[in-house]
C-alpha cells in the first residue's frame, strides 16, 4: 500500500491525489507532526514565524505580507492552503512555487519517516524542511481550519500573530458556536507575542482580548486602511486584511526589520491572490471568481454587490456549495430580488443540490437552477445575444476554480 502511494504521489501533476480534498485530515493533534519534526531535527525552530489564523481573511493577510517582505528583500517562505491547481502552490519562498522535483524530494523524505500525517500536516513538514534549506530569515504560516491543534502552531517561534476574521465554519471540528471557535483559533496566542486583529464579533473580542492577557501577549487593533492606499487584491474586505498585514509588518522592526512606507504601499499594490474577486474572461466575456464559501464571507460579498454598477437589476450567481456547509443561509445573504442563482456540483465532492436549497429557502425556489457545469450556463447567456451586468460571479468553494485558472478560460 505505501508502495501505491508514492507511486500514485511522483507520477501526478497535482500531487496527493489519493484524496487531495481532505488535506486537513479530521484527527486534528499535534503530536503526529511534532514527532516528525523531532526526527528531522526540528528545522527552522530559530525562525520566527508570522501565524496568520482566523476564519476568512487568511490567505488573503498571508499573501500581503509575503509581498511587503519580498519588497523589502526579506528571504521569506510562506506556507498557505487550499491550493488551486496544483499542491506545489502552497509552499513558496519570496513568492515562488517549490518545484515538482524539490516537492516531491521532500514527500518522499517524510514519508519514508512516517505514514501517519495528514496531507496538511504532511506538507506544513515539507515546508519547514524546505526553507530550512533554503535559509530563510522569516516564515509565513496560515493556519488551516484550526489554530490550537493547527499543524502550523507545531513551529515553536512565532512571535507574531494576525488574525483575520473569526466566525463560524469547520463547527465539525471547531465547535458549533462562535465562543468555541474563537477559543480554538486565539489558542495559538503564544506568551509575550504580538498580536494585530481588525474589529471583531463583540464575543470574539472580549476572547482574544482575555487570552491576550493570561499570556502577556501585547493585542493590536487596527482600523481598515483608507482608500489613499492602493491594494494589489480587490474587494473592500481587503483594507481590513490589509491593515492587519500593515500592523505585522510594523512590529517587524522588534524582530530586526523595519520597512519603510514606500515599500509597504508597494507591497500592499503588488500582491495577487487568485479567486478574491478576480476578473477572468471566458470567450472574451468577463466573470468574477470569489472563494466565498461559508456565511461569514459570503455576508461581506454581499456588501461587496451593492457597490457593483447595476447590481439592483440582478446578479446571477453561479455557486457551488459543499454539502457540509450552510448552503442555505449562504444563499439567504446573496440571493436578493431579481437575482438568479445557478447551483453546480462542487467537483469531487458532496454538494448541495437545487432541489435541497429551495426546501429550505422556499421563498427563493423560482431564483434557484440547478446546472451541471459552468459552462452550461455561460453558453446560455453567449446564446441570448446579451451578456449579464454585473458580471457573472462563481463562488461558493475555492474548489471550483482549478480549471478556470488553467488555459481552458483565457
Amino acid at each position: 500500500m505505501k508502495d501505491k502511494k508514492l507511486l500514485e504521489f511522483t507520477n501526478s501533476n497535482n500531487f496527493l491525489q489519493l484524496s487531495p480534498k481532505d488535506s486537513m485530515g479530521t484527527n486534528l493533534n499535534l503530536e503526529r507532526i511534532s514527532n516528525v519534526l523531532d526526527l528531522i531535527n526540528n528545522p527552522c525552530k530559530e525562525i520566527p514565524a508570522i501565524q496568520v489564523v482566523g476564519t476568512n481573511g487568511k490567505g488573503s493577510i498571508a499573501r500581503f505580507l509575503e509581498s511587503c517582505l519580498i519588497e523589502a528583500g526579506i528571504n521569506v517562505g510562506a506556507t498557505t492552503s487550499p491550493h488551486l491547481v496544483n499542491w506545489n502552490e502552497r509552499i513558496r519562498v519570496n513568492g515562488k512555487n517549490i518545484s515538482n522535483n524539490e516537492f516531491t524530494n521532500h514527500i518522499l523524505k517524510v514519508q519514508n519517516l512516517s505514514q501517519d500525517l495528514s496531507e496538511f500536516e504532511l506538507v506544513i513538514t515539507c515546508a519547514l524542511d524546505y526553507f530550512s534549506i533554503k535559509n530563510v530569515e522569516l516564515i509565513i504560516l496560515e493556519a488551516g481550519l484550526g489554530g490550537r491543534l493547527d499543524a502550523t502552531t507545531s513551529h515553536p517561534k512565532r512571535p507574531l500573530i494576525a488574525i483575520g476574521s473569526i466566525g463560524l465554519d469547520h463547527c465539525e471540528y471547531l465547535g458549533d458556536n462562535i465562543v468555541a471557535i474563537t477559543n480554538e483559533k486565539a489558542a495559538v496566542i503564544t506568551t509575550g507575542s504580538t498580536v494585530i486583529s481588525s474589529n471583531q464579533n463583540e464575543k470574539v473580542s472580549r476572547i482574544l482580548e482575555e487570552i491576550a492577557f493570561k499570556k502577556k501577549a501585547v493585542l493590536k487593533w487596527v482600523k481598515p486602511l483608507p482608500k489613499s492606499w492602493e491594494l494589489g487584491i480587490p474587494g473592500e474586505v481587503q483594507r481590513k486584511n490589509a491593515a492587519v498585514a500593515k500592523g505585522i509588518i510594523q512590529e517587524l522592526k522588534n524582530l530586526g526589520w523595519e520597512l519603510n512606507t514606500s515599500q509597504i504601499k508597494n507591497g500592499l499594490k503588488n500582491a495577487k491572490w487568485p479567486a478574491r474577486l478576480q476578473r477572468i474572461y471566458w470567450k472574451g466575456k468577463p466573470l468574477l471568481l470569489d472563494g466565498a464559501h461559508n456565511p461569514h464571507a459570503a455576508s461581506e460579498l454581499a456588501k461587496e454587490r451593492l457597490l457593483w454598477k447595476e447590481n439592483e437589476k440582478g446578479v446571477h450567481w453561479i455557486l457551488g456549495i459543499q454539502s457540509h456547509k450552510k448552503g442555505p443561509e449562504i444563499i439567504r445573504l446573496l440571493v436578493k430580488k431579481n437575482d438568479h442563482a445557478w447551483i453546480i456540483p462542487v467537483p469531487n465532492q458532496n454538494s448541495w443540490l437545487a432541489s435541497e436549497l429551495s426546501k429550505s429557502c422556499p421563498d427563493l425556489s423560482n431564483q434557484l437552477h440547478q446546472i451541471s457545469n459552468v459552462e452550461e450556463i455561460l453558453e446560455r447567456f453567449i446564446k441570448r445575444g446579451e451578456w449579464p451586468k454585473p458580471f457573472p460571479i462563481i463562488a461558493g468553494s475555492l474548489f471550483l476554480f482549478e480549471n478556470f485558472m488553467s488555459n481552458e478560460f483565457d
